[in-house]
């Protein structure tokens, strides 16, 4: 059991340390902002060194677009529009319940504004027990726990897309701007590291929507609340660099665990930065992302991001290149967005509803175990129960 007594008594002691960190990081943030002013005036120099020394480099930086001065306030949305949100949870299989199984909930949420139509705000549950979907991972070396959440990333992009594409006839009524949005990140990180035949059964599908909506001219958003990157920070560094050339294979890599001469406003993060600059409603630079797993992406499917004040945080938000394209397209997609976090009180609410849609307490979980049972029994199945372990933990002697 957890001592609070012991552990109120050494919070005292840790204060000292957090007001040495404060003024630490108080000082970062202000180094950072005048390299960023620096970095302007060399803003085209220093995407040329990118360009020349970019698979050089020992850290994945992204590529602004736009001037890094750049402050746009985003314009409101007209009075119709539509929101499309998915989102998704899960129960992982367990050797030691009823059945070796593993069940996906995907919450769907459309809303209409100005347009006398119909929300929806549901969930659809899939239960997977078949063979081929419990261990087909295992030839990659992919744990079954570990391929449902991969698994429930396609079905959120394919709702979505079905969703947005086929339940509005035609899509967005009367023509009426329409957004596609996901909770967290389009860049696909947990992809770099699988064999290409997985990374087929999750990537392809995704793409294959995503081109849907694109079909559609549904612009497709990923909104990030708290996000914790550095790619833009890590712009930054090319300009901090001490030596002729930013060979980072060849200059830094016998530095060891040090920091290099680049890292001297680290662990700074993108939103402290543009928190500086950017006034409620207004959006920063674009920029391409450089990551490297971007490279499995279609051209027109590449991810660019821009951060905006949406007035509670700065939020990461992410679009796919054919977004950025159509500057109408963007600009009505944004509008929407900031709507959205306003009708939330500070976060979107079409992706907050689909959360509620999907998440799984843990009395659903129960009562998905309980029905699965009765089921099994039905069938005609013996010995149907938990093991003694997960049977033991469900009670307790105190």
């Amino acid at each position: 059991m957890l001592d609070i007594a012991k552990l109120a008594g050494k919070i005292p002691g840790i204060s000292k340390h957090f007001q040495q960190e404060m003024t630490a990081s108080s000082q970062r943030l202000e180094l950072a902002k005048t390299i960023l002013q620096q970095a302007q005036s060399q803003q085209e120099a220093l995407i040329e060194r990118y360009q020349t020394w970019g698979d050089r480099l020992i850290f994945s930086a992204a590529i602004p677009i736009e001037p890094l001065d750049t402050r746009i306030t985003i314009v409101p949305p007209p009075d119709s529009h539509s929101v499309f949100a998915t989102d998704g949870s899960q129960i992982a299989p367990s050797h030691h319940e009823i059945a070796y199984c593993y069940l996906i909930n995907v919450g769907r949420v459309m809303l209409h504004y100005g347009q006398n139509l119909h929300p929806l705000l549901d969930s659809l549950p899939e239960v997977y027990y078949r063979p081929e979907d419990l261990y087909v991972s295992r030839q990659w070396g992919i744990r079954t726990d570990e391929w449902l959440g991969y698994r429930r990333t396609v079905l959120e992009a394919q709702y979505l897309a079905e969703m947005a594409c086929c339940w509005v006839n035609p899509p967005g009524a009367h023509h009426e701007p329409n957004l596609a949005m996901v909770d967290g990140s389009l860049v696909y990180w947990f992809l770099d590291g699988l064999a290409n035949d997985a990374r087929d059964l999750i990537l392809l599908p995704i793409q294959e929507a995503w081109e849907q909506l694109r079909a559609a001219r549904i612009p497709l958003m990923g909104y990030l609340s708290a996000s914790r990157s550095v790619e833009a920070i890590n712009f930054l560094r090319l300009h901090n660099c001490t030596f002729d050339s930013p060979n980072c294979t060849m200059n830094c890599m016998d530095m060891g665990e040090e920091k290099t001469p680049c890292q001297i406003i680290e662990p700074l993060r993108d939103t402290s930065l543009w928190g500086e600059s950017l006034q409620p409603g207004e959006r920063g630079p674009l920029w391409q992302s450089s990551a490297r797993i971007l490279d499995l992406y279609d051209e027109a499917q590449r991810i660019y991001f821009c951060y905006v004040n949406v007035g509670t945080e700065i939020a990461r938000i992410e679009v796919p290149a054919w977004v950025i394209e159509d500057q109408d397209l963007f600009n009505h997609a944004l509008g929407i967005m900031l709507a959205q976090v306003s009708k939330g009180f500070g976060y979107p609410v079409a992706l907050a509803e689909s959360h509620n849609q999907a998440v799984i307490r843990g009395g659903d979980r129960v009562r998905f175990f309980a029905l699965l049972e009765q089921q099994m029994i039905r069938a005609g199945l013996q010995n149907v129960g938990t093991s003694y372990k997960e049977a033991r933990k469900r009670g307790s002697i105190a």
